[in-house]
């Protein structure tokens, strides 16, 4: 991950940040954002709280191919409703422990209606393109957060927020005896879109 560029990114977001903004009106408007969304789960979902992808105002999305009819976003407020979770998992890019807080990977996918079925397939795009695909099954498994704070204060754009997906390596088996810089090859940070697909 020490190969990404987050200049392009961030500058993208710069721009989308008033497309991101417009939810649609749904039947369900208690659970429409009432702030700019953060991050939009699209695919094989059940709910929706917004409309499709606008190719002149939702930059990012259009700039990375992202196509959607409708899709379910979440704004700050919303993901620190959901119960917070927090692991201490020394990171690659200073070898420290740090405390990551946020709300189960898992409850936010559900909190969208994505299908149960452990093989369903999760797709994480963060803010620069990078894209790591991944199953419902080994979220759960890895006990991914999509943690919204470190060392108690909110993640930052520009560093590995405003939200980051995100595990700790130590206690899981396949990662912990990897050399540091290779636990974390599913953790992108900087997580913007969600899709979902489904498997039959």
């Amino acid at each position: 991950m020490n190969k990404r560029d987050f200049l392009a990114g961030a500058v993208a977001l710069g721009a989308s940040v008033p497309g991101l903004a417009k939810p649609l009106a749904s039947a369900n408007a208690s659970v429409a954002p009432v702030s700019t969304p953060l991050v939009t789960v699209s695919g094989a979902i059940q709910r929706h709280n917004r409309g499709p992808v606008d190719p002149a105002l939702d930059q990012l999305f259009h700039k990375q191919l992202v196509n959607f009819d409708a899709g379910y976003a979440f704004d700050f407020a919303m993901l620190t409703r959901l119960p917070a979770q927090t692991i201490r998992p020394t990171l690659e890019y200073d070898a420290r422990p740090h405390t990551l807080r946020g709300p189960r990977l898992v409850d936010v996918l559900a909190q969208a209606g994505v299908p149960t079925n452990p093989l369903t397939q999760v797709l994480l795009r963060a803010l620069d393109g990078y894209v790591v695909a991944s199953t419902l099954g080994q979220v759960r498994e890895y006990g991914f957060l999509l943690a919204t704070h470190i060392d108690g204060k909110p993640l930052a754009l520009g560093g590995l927020g405003p939200l980051w997906a995100v595990y700790d390596p130590a206690g899981i088996a396949a990662l912990a005896g990897k050399p540091l810089k290779e636990r974390f090859a599913l953790c992108p940070w900087g997580v913007y879109h969600i899709q979902v697909n489904a498997v039959s």
